[in-house]
């Protein structure tokens, strides 16, 4: 059995305000060739496949050319997919019933009821069932019918709905199964604030999301998406694939891919990764103006002018945007200083519940709690 992990397409991003939907084309088209050319028996797809909840004409006209580009280049393989953090999960949900008999699997609802399951899909080779069980984005509210409350009626944590989530179907460990999921798991050993994270992903205060990954101990692969650098939870078999194109300047120089999985007899699995090229890179320059000039190119390029501003020149601007047509910021390095441009991301991005603890000052631990709900209702809305 061979299968494509893929997930967090984003169709739909602007990357700071640029139309990317040229770029996002040509790495859908790139990604239909290889499905051609690999022939897999299935593709996943591990959610967000919109930016946005409610996706522009455009964005929905280019997911139906990638969908149907799919099936036309792997006619009799299974297409799975599910919603993200960014989707609509009544939108991706709409047809589920009747697309299924097409090979099309858009799973965006998770269950919600006592008697509901989580989707699965089974398909057979050589050495026999293999089942997929397709686990849209999750929220402890959505499931609360199914997983109840703590013993003192309080809301269960991430950790602990998905826990119960997935304790509740019985898996059958003789047979080979996948999890298809878009959550945030932590590496075993590891805290949440160890993990990289990307400026284009969308963070709860104090990390509230964090599930542990010995939650997938069940299944022989986990198809993983909502973090957008490629990433192990622990295993080989445990794997975010990561986002097909940078979705931000904190992806710059990150080598995307497609990861094959192929599965053999029970405990045998192999995986790889199928390179994907951009039609343009997302690059960060630093340097003098000078230096800088000397690297044109028409890549999504930020620009950090170490020059001293006394030194700066009328036409700076100009002869940037000549040098590079989709330049998407200038910045200036700070004089005497001598700041990294991890270290600059790192401050851009800070922690908006840091930003408003400072701004407000004294606050209690029921005012911070509140604080934190607050922030990640907003978050939620703008996703």
């Amino acid at each position: 059995m061979k299968f494509f992990h893929l997930s967090d397409l984003h169709i739909g991003l602007k990357l700071i305000n640029r139309d990317f939907s040229e770029d996002q084309a040509y790495i859908l088209d790139q990604i239909i060739q290889l499905a051609g050319r690999e022939k897999p028996d299935a593709v996943v797809i591990a959610g967000d496949l919109y930016d946005r909840a409610v996706p522009s004409a455009e964005a929905v006209e280019l997911f139906d050319h990638f969908v149907s580009g799919l099936t036309e280049a792997v006619p009799y393989a299974e297409i799975m997919m599910i919603s993200g953090n960014h989707d609509s999960a009544p939108r991706i949900d709409v047809f589920r019933r009747v697309l299924q008999h097409q090979h099309v699997h858009m799973i965006g609802i998770p269950p919600q009821k006592p008697g509901e399951k989580i989707e699965q899909v089974t398909m057979y080779d050589a050495f026999g069932p293999v089942h997929f069980y397709l686990l849209p984005y999750v929220r402890p509210s959505m499931i609360r019918q199914i997983t109840g409350t703590k013993e003192d009626g309080t809301s269960l944590s991430y950790d602990e709905a998905l826990h119960r989530l997935i304790d509740r179907e019985g898996i059958n460990q003789e047979d080979r199964n996948v999890l298809v999921s878009h959550q945030f798991y932590l590496p075993a050993g590891k805290d949440a604030e160890q993990v990289e994270r990307m400026d284009s992903e969308i963070r709860t205060v104090g990390n509230i999301d964090a599930v542990q990954a010995d939650v997938l101990a069940p299944y022989d692969y986990a198809a993983l998406g909502h973090i957008h650098k490629p990433m192990k939870v622990g295993s080989d078999v445990y794997r975010y694939c990561g986002t097909p194109l940078a979705c931000s300047m904190s992806e710059a120089g990150q080598e995307k891919g497609i990861i094959e999985v192929t599965m053999e007899e029970k405990g045998t699995v192999h995986t790889r990764v199928l390179p994907l090229s951009p039609l343009r890179q997302v690059r960060l320059l630093k340097g003098s103006l000078a230096e800088i000039l000397e690297e044109a190119c028409t890549d999504y390029v930020t620009v950090i002018l170490t020059d001293p501003l006394e030194a700066g020149t009328m036409d700076t601007m100009d002869r940037l945007r000549f040098a590079f047509p989709n330049l998407l910021d200038v910045r200036r390095q700070a004089p005497d200083t001598d700041k990294t441009p991890e270290r600059i991301r790192a401050e851009r991005a800070m922690d908006p519940y840091d930003l408003c603890l400072a701004f407000l000052g004294e606050v209690d631990e029921a005012q911070k709690e509140l604080l934190q709900d607050v922030i990640n209702q907003v978050s939620e809305v703008q996703s």
